[in-house]
C-alpha cells in the first residue's frame, strides 16, 4: 500500500511539472542565440538572447479588459490591440496578469517613490519600477528581445519588416490601414479622412518565428530606456515596430522609436513576454 501511495505521488509529481512547462496559450518559445537578422542593430555584435516565450500578437482589447477591467482604447473591438496605454499601465497590466495566473510578478512598482533614473521634465508619473530577476511572470520584452524576435530568431531570412521585404505583406501602416491605399508623403489629413485605423490581430503574414503585427498596426513599448544599448536611465523608453499612424520607416526591425513613459496615443500598445 505504501509502495502504491509513493508511486501515486510521484506519477502526480511528474504531471504538475509537465503542465508547469507547457507553453503558454497564444505565446511562441522563442530559442536563444546571438543574432542572425544581418539588418539588425545587434548583427555581429557579443549579443546573446536566452530562451523566452513572446506573445502571438499584441495584447488585444479582450484581455485587457480581463485583467484591467476598463477599455482605454480609440477604436474599440475585442479583437483589436489595446492602445491608449502608458509604458506604466503595461507593467501594471504585467504584475496584474501574473497574480491572476498563480505566476510571481516580475515588477516591483513603488508609486510613492520617483525614479531617480528618470530624467524627464515632462514625466509627472516617474513611479519607480525595479524587475525580481527570475520571477516567472509577465513582462514587457526588452528591446534586444524585441528585435531578435522581430527578425526570426535563429530562423531569419533577414528581411527588412517581420516576415518580409515587402511592407504590404506584413504591416498595417498610414498608407493600407484606411478605406483605400493612400499614395505621396505622409499627410495627417489624409490619414484623418481616410478611416485610417488598428486592425484585427493576425491579419496579415506571420514573420519566420509565427509572430504576427510586429512591423505596424501598433507601436509596441519595451522595457528600455531609449539611448545607448543597455542605459539604466534616461527620459524616454523604447517602442519598436511601427503602427498605424506611422511611416513605412517605423516598420523596419531595426527601428528605434521613443516616448514618454506617460505618453499614450491610439497607435501605441505593447505585448508580453515570459521566461522559459
Amino acid at each position: 500500500m505504501r509502495k502504491l501511495l509513493i508511486f501515486l505521488l510521484m506519477a502526480v509529481m511528474v504531471v504538475i511539472s509537465a503542465c508547469s512547462q507547457e507553453k503558454p496559450d497564444r505565446f511562441v518559445l522563442v530559442k536563444g542565440g546571438t543574432f542572425m537578422n544581418t539588418k539588425s542593430n545587434h548583427y555581429g555584435k557579443s549579443v546573446t538572447i536566452s530562451n523566452f516565450y513572446i506573445g502571438k500578437y499584441e495584447v488585444t482589447q479582450k484581455e485587457w479588459i480581463g485583467i484591467m477591467g476598463s477599455n482605454p482604447s480609440k477604436f474599440k473591438d475585442d479583437n483589436l490591440p489595446v492602445e491608449m496605454v502608458s509604458w506604466y499601465d503595461c507593467v501594471e497590466y504585467c504584475n496584474k496578469r501574473s497574480i491572476k495566473e498563480g505566476l510571481q510578478p516580475y515588477y516591483n512598482i513603488d508609486r510613492n517613490k520617483k525614479d531617480p533614473n528618470n530624467k524627464s521634465d515632462n514625466d509627472d508619473i516617474k513611479w519607480t519600477v525595479t524587475i525580481n530577476a527570475g520571477a516567472n511572470g509577465y513582462r514587457l520584452p526588452t528591446e534586444a528581445e524585441w528585435e531578435y524576435a522581430a527578425g526570426g530568431g535563429q530562423m531569419s531570412e533577414s528581411y527588412t519588416y517581420s516576415g518580409s521585404n515587402n511592407v504590404e505583406e506584413v504591416a498595417w501602416y498610414w498608407k493600407n490601414a484606411g478605406n483605400k491605399y493612400l499614395s505621396g508623403d505622409w499627410s495627417w489629413p489624409a490619414i484623418e479622412g481616410n478611416n485610417t485605423k488598428t486592425k484585427s490581430i493576425g491579419v496579415k503574414k506571420p514573420n519566420e518565428l509565427g509572430l504576427y503585427d510586429m512591423s505596424g498596426n501598433v507601436r509596441e513599448w519595451c522595457w528600455d530606456w531609449y539611448g545607448d544599448f543597455g542605459s539604466n536611465s534616461g527620459s524616454l523608453r523604447v517602442w519598436k515596430g511601427g503602427g498605424w499612424i506611422g511611416d513605412v520607416r517605423g516598420c523596419e526591425s531595426s527601428y528605434r522609436g521613443k516616448f514618454e513613459a506617460n505618453g499614450r496615443g491610439p497607435d501605441q500598445g505593447f505585448r508580453v513576454c515570459r521566461g522559459e
